[in-house]
């Protein structure tokens, strides 16, 4: 299959690993658009599932390419064969992909999420808004440097009869589990 997929996308495709049957490929930002149509022309007619990745701390922290990228998992019904499409954002301060809506259909709620959770945007999205957080929320919870407790906390407060943001007021710290057990545990 990759013989086919590297005369299919040519210098677009940048590189492929295939592991346990299943192929992974990455794709060039540029032009990436072209690259998925040639996909789902090629027999890859259904998108999965699209996610975003923040790549900021992966595997052991030697991690030397770009941040964020969107994954996408195509299948061939036809063919019985899965494919995986990394696409990595040229800019990690601002990533920016292509919307593939017209391509498949499906990605629009997809794109939206990884929008949401990472802060991926997609270009030509009709309409690219938060889907799970709420319209007030600062930042991106997925990214790998948002901290655990989050910067606000939100509050129903009787008072002004409206919900509130407040700053988080609890400190930072590592949680240790401690074992308990009882003295005679496990002996019959």
């Amino acid at each position: 299959m990759i013989a086919k997929l590297e005369s299919l996308l040519g210098a677009s495709l940048l590189s492929h690993t295939e592991r346990l049957g299943e192929a992974t490929i990455v794709v060039s930002a540029i032009g990436m658009s072209d690259s998925l149509l040639k996909l789902r022309d090629a027999g890859f007619e259904q998108l999965i599932d699209l996610c975003g990745v923040d790549y900021l701390a992966y595997g052991d922290g030697a991690w030397e390419g770009k941040r964020f990228a969107a994954v996408y998992h195509l299948l061939s019904v036809a063919n019985n064969d899965r494919l995986r499409v990394r696409v990595f954002a040229e800019d990690d301060d601002f990533p920016v992909l292509e919307s593939c809506i017209e391509i498949w259909a499906s990605a629009s709620w997809y794109e939206r999420e990884a929008f949401d959770l990472f802060g991926i945007m997609f270009s030509g999205h009709p309409d690219l808004r938060r889907i799970l957080t709420d319209y007030g929320f600062v930042g991106n919870p997925f990214r790998k440097d948002f901290p655990l407790s989050g910067n606000v906390e939100m509050r129903y407060d009787a008072h002004l009869g409206r919900v509130v943001y407040q700053p988080v007021s609890v400190l930072p710290r590592e949680i240790t589990p401690r074992i308990v057990r009882e003295e005679n545990y496990g002996k019959a």
